[in-house]
């Protein structure tokens, strides 16, 4: 059978990736007889590139337009193969994607166990930055993944998951794949802390969920076994500038190379100044910021942010590339970076700069994005580190 994503890439070259092309061909099979306007709209493409695709799918014979736009039978085959779909609750699919709130009445049950689930897990080690989200903002992260067409058939990592995030992710694909054997969708764990690890194994044993756990400490780089098998991530990582970096890098290490592939960052509310670093963060990963959602995240527990975060939707280009890639052997977390101080070298001009408590740079890549103060070089050489009591 032909690629139809792969022959439609290759003939249109779009910015924003293959994935917009799979996007395009799984809306028409989810929902047949859609306009090409509406097709724009919820691809977020201009109508002509919209069109364009549609044209090219016509000619290899994947779409056709009969009173809109809709898989042909070989279509259909191709994407009922691609992303297992055998088994698919269409009618709940399109409830969920179409109207706005309707998962609380239609999911109210699973979210009731996801309450109990979340009652009875593990408490969180402070010191390793983790926090309590509500079960309701976990399942609204899976329904996240599932708007931007990310969760059907793919294969999703969850960096660090004190939030359980891959259960509710397990549970929804349980609920919209009832009858399924396999729907091609696996979740992948990676954390430092084995209880939750544990915790998580026990769950998705029970409920007979498609989630794998794996321990590791994300100072140390991912198996090489993993690098470029994963579609999306999640991660809420220490809200550090370093925390932020590692994870994102350690997560990007692993996806696919392909733009418009999206990451799920949950992170506090900080300052305009911080948030600026954050985002040259960002650029120097080659990352774009497809949407920030304020106050998405809701936390037990965690006055120090309000108990409220934010969600960055984040897009891979094809510049995007892990910041980090060695053993990272710096301060990680808020109470490591908070009181530490490290003495960096300029490499090009061996000019040593004070970073962290109280200091003028309070992270290597602030100092990183303002240069060295003599020559405004920004590449250094850890030289001295010490903790402040």
């Amino acid at each position: 059978m032909k690629n139809y994503i792969e022959l439609a890439s290759k003939r249109v070259q779009l910015q924003e990736g293959p994935p917009a092309i799979e996007k395009l061909l799984l809306t028409c099979y989810l929902r047949p007889g859609i306009s090409t306007k509406e097709l724009a709209r919820q691809l977020l493409l201009p109508v002509p590139v919209a069109a364009a695709v549609k044209k090219e799918l016509i000619r290899l014979g994947a779409l056709r337009q009969d009173r809109g736009v809709c898989c042909t039978p070989d279509g259909e085959t191709y994407v009922s193969r691609r992303w297992g779909l055998d088994g698919l609750d269409l009618p709940l699919y399109r409830r969920l994607m179409e109207e706005e709130g309707a998962w609380r009445a239609e999911l109210a049950d699973l979210l009731q166990k996801l309450g109990d689930i979340f009652q009875a897990r593990p408490q969180v080690d402070v010191q390793i930055d983790q926090s309590k989200c509500t079960p309701e903002t976990s399942l609204k992260r899976a329904l996240l993944c599932l708007r931007d067409h990310a969760l059907i058939g793919s294969r999703i990592l969850c960096l660090g998951d004190d939030d359980l995030v891959s259960v509710s992710l397990g549970l929804l694909l349980q609920r919209l794949f009832p009858r399924a054997v396999d729907h091609r969708a696996a979740v992948t764990v990676v954390d430092i802390d084995q209880r939750f690890l544990q915790y998580i194994r026990e769950i998705a044993a029970r409920e007979g969920l498609p989630i794998e756990c794996r321990h590791a400490d994300l100072r140390r780089p991912l198996s090489r076994t993993a690098l470029g098998t994963f579609d999306c991530f999640f991660t809420d990582p220490p809200y550090t500038l370093p925390g932020m970096s590692l994870f994102l890098s350690r997560g990007i290490s692993v996806l696919k190379k392909k733009s418009g592939q999206p990451i799920y960052l949950s992170f506090a509310h900080k300052s305009p100044d911080f948030m600026l670093e954050m985002q040259r963060e960002f650029i120097r990963m080659g990352l774009m910021v497809s949407e920030v959602i304020p106050q998405f995240n809701e936390y037990e527990g965690a006055e120090m942010i309000g108990n409220r975060g934010q969600m960055i939707i984040l897009k891979t280009t094809d510049k995007t590339a892990p910041l980090l890639t060695g053993e990272f052997k710096d301060a990680l977390y808020t109470g490591e970076v908070k009181r530490t101080l490290r003495t960096y070298r300029c490499k090009k001009c061996a000019q040593e700069i004070t970073v962290g408590f109280q200091a003028a740079f309070a992270t290597i890549e602030v100092l990183k994005n303002k240069g060295c103060p003599l020559c405004r070089h920004d590449s250094f050489d850890l030289a001295q580190k010490k903790s402040v009591m």
